[in-house]
């Protein structure tokens, strides 16, 4: 829609369309239309317009949203128009301080983003988007409205100062927020810090809405100083180990004076209206709590704590305190887990304190473990008769939460174990009880099934917690007591079957063999424990072999009664999964008679959740890759050579793949065909996964090629615009590229790694031309319809290049064009891909670089005779790919560089010293001199990224970027000369003449060469370079004090 706005109406229409209206079409165009009002030339006029003539909040909402894109524009507006813009909102919200809150809000975020954005611009030797304190003290002597519209620009600027905006050069906002850290936000810390001194002083008058909200900003404001990230770290908020306040030096004196603190615990009690409706009921406050209770543990040693006079009243306080929270099971989950990690590390500290104080963990931990068990049992009547949300649905937090309790239940154990005993005799009574017929009411036994399913995991719990706590041989007799119960149980819901299943008990049954797994049964424990004293009473289960029989019966028992419950296949096959990791397990586990059959048996007339049947869902299908993964890792631990072994294992899938020749041939049930190909792909994805020998390796070989191999080629081209059938065919063909062990170095006579290949680029080709003719997709397409399929073809042309196993210089000998078709399939499929899709999309960006970097390295001739628009794709793309914060792709570009560069330097060197317009030189070498002639820019921009994440950025990985930074240097002399020019003349004279002495020092030593023996010269140099221009930068005597070191 064309937009020239004439009057106010038609922009207040726009208005109520884009925030109000609820017609999606309207609203749509409405954002198209705001997006060229931000364009048009007259945008500041009607903004203008808006807020003097507007008539509703929204309008003066739009206008502020405008201005805030106008001034966060790449290219920025003239200087004095933005001190126009900032002055002009300053005197137009002073004017109007009753305007809605959302509008205040966004205007003054408009101020924040100038005042950010501008912090280094200078006019008539004066910083002057820097004045911003002077200007909010103004408002501080004003009204009460004044004074909370100066607190929130303080605290708007606070916030935006400590915003990281990821599209942008990440060293000139943190030069930003150090800047604004050393310079005004200790000020701003004290300003906030007087004005709650004047708030406690003179009695406020809370039910005043005003003053009451002049409180609120002035807190928010302290918390937004004290939350700043001050080192650059940016902090993850969830690692609580690692949230510590690096406070700056110069603020010691605030923190270690006493008033600091005493105003916070004074202003909490004073504030009682403000706050009587907050306190520890509000789930925000009651989730800080814990948190702070938690970092007890964190910034103190128990030996420490129980030297305080008032250890003893605060352990008792913070033990009913949690005991209080667990029994209230439905209030926020995620601040139990605080309160949790605080006992569990107090627990665990307790062999390591050598202090004679009592600690009275001993008291307070089976407390604590008690209320745990009890609150969970009862919750489940509750949740089965007012239809609530069942906590054991959330399986994240109950396993994070058991994690946390299996050390604290350890303390004191016999006490827990008696309550646990006493508690699973008596609910699986009533359980046997209630299934009698004719007498269980439906609602009474989901109830007694989720108090077991607690109990089992409950079991599993303390039963793992002994790895985590010292031991004795009681404790083992204990456990032997309480897995005797729920093995007995297994055995009465597994003859019950399928009558009476429960899906929650089957999922604890299996936390609990899994904690017992990792307790009792593997390769290091001693035979003897005492665990199975009581079992072999009990069960007849004398040591880790019957135990095994007993698992495996268990799990062969759930796959085949089970196949219609994903949740219970899938933990069930991850726990085969981790059984069957050990060698020595193994060999237990290949005598026994379940896995002999499982060996034997494996269909879907055994196992249904192998069947293509509607009722699963595709995603179901994944299960089979750990399925198969597994199997042949039994089936390898007795196969040595024989072959017939190999094929009798394979005969369900060679009966699969006859079945789906023989519909292609005859064109019915694709759909069947389809399910059918992807249950191939993923059992063949986890035998290859498996097979880790030469030998087992090429059985498999000589069994999909070339009988098999061109079905799968066939369904590619077939159904290449349906991911979930190509997706695991592409991620089987990517599998049985990796050379994992040498698995692929086939004998010298065979030709096995070069037919392999040609698949591979077969596959690859048909894939990548298909795929290109879907045309462009939406943004929610993309990635699942193509990026991810092309992310898998290169990740396997990285194997395949990296393998060690052909031999790619035979291809051209005799005229084979398989690889430079799949290295062309390579550049279209790059193509198609946008630079910021490349680095946005993580998988994508991790195969394609590590691809570029195996390519730059052996394939340089491919390289060179791109055409230049491709080359000058793939230069930007490692670019781009130098700045990203993931180490591997920012690694691999800087090793794809030095490989390009080092070429180019050999290729300049060998043309012996004559000037460069006079050369012969090699065509191919000259064809890439010519284009960095043409484009001298696009090193030079590399270079310059390169020093900018030295000097100014946290490089993690400065080996990476010193070798391809060498190299720059030598090639362009003159353009390192001119950087360091103007990082030097940057400097205030102080800096200037130790920063040039930091230069000089870079290349003392250095040669014009890029032997190994010069790169290791400059690397070492580099790193002294890092060090010592950090603390030039961070010394005093400037207008700029970059002050970084922290408190100790």
């Amino acid at each position: 829609m064309a937009l020239h706005f004439q009057s106010l109406a038609e922009l207040e229409v726009l208005c109520t369309h884009l925030y109000v209206g609820t017609d999606l079409t309207q609203r749509i165009e409405a954002e198209k239309a705001l997006l060229e009002l931000i364009d048009s030339p007259e945008c500041l006029s009607k903004c203008q317009l808006l807020l003097e003539r507007g008539t509703t909040s929204y309008a003066q909402l739009l206008a502020a949203t405008c201005l805030s894109k106008l001034v966060s524009r790449v290219s920025p507006l003239p200087v004095e128009q933005r001190m126009d813009i900032r002055n002009y909102i300053l005197n137009y919200v002073a004017s109007q301080p009753k305007l809605a809150p959302f509008v205040i809000q966004a205007l003054i975020q408009v101020i924040a983003k100038i005042t950010k954005l501008g912090w280094f611009e200078v006019q008539k030797e004066q910083f002057v988007f820097r004045e911003i304190i002077a200007d909010v003290k103004k408002f501080l002597q004003g009204t009460v409205e004044h004074c909370v519209i100066g607190v929130i620009i303080l605290s708007e600027l606070t916030e935006e100062m400590n915003l990281v905006d990821y599209s942008r050069p990440s060293a000139k906002y943190r030069k930003i927020a150090t800047s604004f850290r050393d310079t005004s936000l200790k000020d701003i810390l004290v300003l906030a810090c007087s004005l709650l001194k004047e708030v406690l002083a003179k009695p406020l008058n809370l039910q005043d809405q005003c003053q009451q909200n002049l409180v609120m900003q002035v807190l928010k404001l302290v918390l937004n100083c004290l939350n700043f990230d001050f080192i650059g770290s940016s902090a993850d908020e969830s690692a609580d180990d690692l949230c510590t306040v690096q406070i700056p030096t110069t603020w010691r004196t605030i923190f270690l004076e006493p008033e600091t603190l005493d105003l916070f615990f004074n202003l909490y009690h004073s504030l009682p209206p403000l706050l009587s409706q907050l306190g520890l009921s509000d789930p925000g406050n009651y989730h800080e709590f814990c948190r702070f209770l938690a970092r007890l543990k964190t910034n103190y040693q128990l030996g420490e704590l129980v030297m305080v006079k008032e250890y003893p009243e605060v352990i008792r306080l913070i033990a009913n305190f949690t005991i209080t929270s667990l029994q209230h099971w439905e209030v926020a989950p995620n601040s139990v887990h605080y309160l949790l990690t605080l006992w569990q590390r107090m627990v665990a500290s307790v062999p390591f304190v050598k202090s004679t104080e009592p600690h009275l963990l001993d008291t307070y931990a089976p407390e604590i473990t008690k209320a745990f068990i009890t609150s969970r049992l009862e919750s489940v009547a509750i949740v089965v008769r007012d239809h609530l949300d069942d906590p054991l649905d959330d399986t994240a937090t109950v396993f994070q939460q058991l994690e946390q309790l299996c050390t604290v239940s350890r303390c004191e154990y016999e006490k827990t174990c008696a309550l646990l005993v006493q508690l699973f005799d008596q609910n699986a009574q009533n359980y046997q009880n209630l299934l009698h017929p004719s007498s269980g009411v439906t609602v009474d036994i989901t109830i007694q099934e989720g108090r077991l399913a607690w109990l089992v995991y409950l079991v599993g719990t303390v039963v793992g917690g002994r790895l985590t706590y010292t031991s004795t041989d009681e404790h083992d007799a204990m456990d032997g007591e309480l897995s005797c119960r729920v093995f007995q149980l297994i055995s009465l819901m597994d003859t019950g079957l399928p009558r009476c299943s429960n899906e929650k008990i089957e999922l604890a049954i299996l936390w609990f063999l899994d904690q017992f797994r990792k307790t009792y049964v593997g390769d290091q424990l001693q035979r003897t424990s005492k665990v199975y004293a009581r079992m072999s009473e009990v069960l007849g289960i004398t040591d880790d072999n019957h135990v095994l029989e007993t698992f495996m019966t268990k799990i062969v028992t759930n796959l085949k009664y089970w196949g219609r419950c994903e949740p219970v296949i899938s933990r069930t096959l991850q726990f085969l999964n981790d059984l069957s990791v050990g060698y020595i397990l193994l060999k237990k586990l290949v005598k026994i008679d379940a896995v002999k059959f499982m060996l034997k048996n494996h269909t879907s007339e055994h196992f249904p959740f192998l069947g293509i049947s509607d009722s699963y869902s595709l995603s179901d299908f994944r299960c089979r890759t750990t399925f198969y993964t597994a199997l042949t890792r039994l089936l390898m631990v007795d196969l040595g050579e024989d072959e017939d072994e190999f094929e009798n294992f394979m005969l369900p899938l060679t009966v699969a793949f006859e079945t789906v020749l023989q519909i292609f041939n005859n064109n019915f049930k694709q759909e069947d065909v389809k399910r059918m190909l992807i249950g191939l792909a993923r059992d063949l994805r986890g035998i290859a996964f498996a097979l880790n020998t030469k030998t087992s390796y090429t059985m498999l070989f000589d069994w999909m090629y070339p009988t098999y191999l061109p079905i799968l080629q066939n369904a590619v081209e077939r159904y290449y615009g349906e991911p979930a059938c190509t997706t695991p065919i592409l991620k089987l063909m990517a599998e049985l590229m990796q050379n994992r062990s040498q698995r692929l170095n086939f004998d010298v006579s065979s030709p096995n790694g070069i037919l392999l290949f040609r698949e591979a680029s077969k596959m690859v080709c048909t894939y990548g031309n298909q795929i290109l003719s879907l045309g462009s997709l939406s943004k929610d397409q993309i990635y699942p319809m193509k990026l991810k399929g092309i992310s898998i073809c290169y990740s396997a042309l990285k194997s395949a290049l990296c393998g060690n196993y052909v031999s790619f210089g035979v291809f051209k000998l005799y005229g084979d064009n398989h690889f430079d078709n799949v290295l062309q399939a390579f550049v279209k499929m790059l193509l198609s891909v946008s630079h910021s899709d490349l680095l946005q999309y993580r998988k994508l960006s991790q195969s394609y670089y590590p691809l570029l970097e195996c390519l730059t390295q052996d394939h340089m001739s491919f390289i060179i005779n791109l055409e230049p628009p491709v080359l000058m794709y793939v230069l930007t793309s490692i670019s781009e790919g130098l700045t990203t914060l993931d180490t591997v792709v920012s690694s691999s570009c800087c090793t794809s560089l030095d490989y390009i560069v080092t070429y180019l330097f050999k290729h300049i060197a060998k043309e012996g010293k004559k000037p460069l317009r006079c050369r012969e030189a090699t065509q191919a070498g000259q064809r890439l001199l010519h284009f960095m002639q043409q484009n001298p820019d696009v090193l030079q921009q590399m270079m310059s990224v390169l020093m900018n994440t030295i000097v100014f950025e946290d490089c993690r990985n400065q080996w990476s970027v010193s070798r391809p930074l060498l190299g720059l240097i030598l090639l362009n002399e003159k353009y390192f000369s001119e950087l360091r020019a103007s990082l030097i003349n940057s400097q205030p004279l102080a800096r200037q003449e130790v920063l040039a002495q930091c230069f000089r020092n870079l290349m003392e030593g250095v040669e014009q060469n890029l032997s190994i023996k010069n790169r290791d010269r400059f690397t070492q140099n580099l790193s002294v370079f890092r060090r010592d221009v950090a603390e030039a930068l961070r010394s005093d005597g400037s207008t700029e004090p970059c002050s970084l070191d922290m408190m100790s």
